[in-house]
């Protein structure tokens, strides 16, 4: 076993052994709480630019499986406190540590994660680097900043996916760093959908006619996306909008609000969310680090908040015709607790052919 070190930009440094790719990498330090889905988390684009540690101690044990997988594999690094070699499930295709070595992903294993994790919640978020030898000299870790993030995971292409059974709607996708769920969500409810890259015009996707729009996650600051922010105000009112998480923050900067950092974020499958036009409270699956100040949103409401932080977790538009929410969906952590969404959505798109009846 040959040993590897995690060392934060604060110089803290721990101790462990290598897996998986032989490469370092610096990246910014994130936790996520999942006991389960580490296929879904290692190949959720919103991962991009990020080394992710897994809390929950064992990781690996149903191997790896392709049909679960939500894109290419994303995180720059992968830190876990016990990786299993031995996978033992009926659908797996091979093993934790093959699939790092595929990708070129450093992994680190044997470390304390538990501490880890405390370090994260009380000086929040910090980069790192996962090496073999401890490094002089951290400027490169301690500059180190999650830049362009978008860019580097959105599609080169379009690509159209058929329906499942009848075609009922056509759905412009536009893809952020768009997990595949999604897709599938949508073509169960028999919309054909048509995946653009980000960079897309406003108007390239009008003039297609989509019966809606939905937006995608992704990484990174979504400020920066000023591109992306200016097409949503451009579509905003004309057509029925559905943003999830990156999409989410983009639509509230495109209404004019604002979004901040963090801490620390929130990455796991049991995040409660509560429903401000009810009472239920919702178990959801969520991968961000920035979050939407929802008193800055003026032509938007409140419709969603974090039971455990109080965070806005979704906004209604009913001017715009168009609603977001920071939590997914299509993750099924409840495991379908808010899948409904996506049938919101399709009922938008039946008013509008309708013209517009309520």
């Amino acid at each position: 076993m040959k040993k590897g070190f995690l060392v934060l930009a604060d110089g803290q440094t721990f101790e462990g052994f290598r897996f998986g790719g032989a490469a370092d990498a610096v990246g910014e330090l994130v936790f996520t709480t999942g006991m389960c889905g580490y296929l879904e988390t290692l190949t959720d684009p919103s991962y991009s630019g990020q080394i992710v540690m897994q809390t929950y101690p064992l990781i690996g044990n149903y191997g790896i499986i392709e049909s679960d997988f939500e894109g290419s594999c994303a995180p720059r690094g992968y830190v876990v406190r016990e990786w299993c070699d031995g996978p033992s499930n009926f659908r797996a295709q091979g093993d934790l540590d093959g699939f790092l070595k595929a990708q070129n992903v450093p992994g680190l294993w044997g470390v304390d994660t538990r501490e880890l994790t405390r370090i994260i919640r009380e000086h929040g978020v910090m980069n790192a680097v996962l090496c073999s030898e401890i490094p002089a000299d951290l400027t490169q870790v301690k500059t180190y900043a999650v830049v362009n993030a978008v860019a580097g995971v959105t599609c080169a292409a379009p690509s159209v996916h058929p329906a499942q059974g009848a075609e009922k709607f056509r759905v412009a996708l536009l893809d952020y760093g768009a997990k595949r769920n999604i897709i599938r969500s949508l073509q169960n409810r028999g919309c054909a959908v048509t995946v653009l890259p980000a960079q897309t015009p406003a108007e390239e996707v009008l003039a297609a006619h989509p019966d809606g729009v939905m937006l995608s996650n992704g990484p990174g600051d979504p400020a920066e996306n000023t591109f992306a922010i200016a097409q949503i105000q451009k579509l905003l009112g004309k057509i029925p909008l559905f943003g999830i998480c990156l999409g989410h923050q983009l639509t509230a900067l495109a209404a004019g609000g604002k979004t901040y950092k963090l801490k620390y974020g929130h990455r796991g499958v049991n995040q409660p969310v509560r429903d401000a036009a009810g009472a239920r409270t919702f178990i959801t699956s969520q991968n961000h680090g920035y979050a939407v100040d929802a008193d800055s949103v003026k032509r938007g409401t409140l419709r969603y908040f974090n039971a455990n932080d109080f965070t806005c977790e979704g906004i209604d538009y009913p001017d715009l015709d168009a609603f977001t929410v920071q939590f997914h969906p299509e993750a099924c952590s409840g495991p379908r607790d808010t899948s409904f969404l996506f049938d919101r959505f399709i009922s938008m798109m039946e008013h509008q052919q309708k013209g517009g009846e309520r």
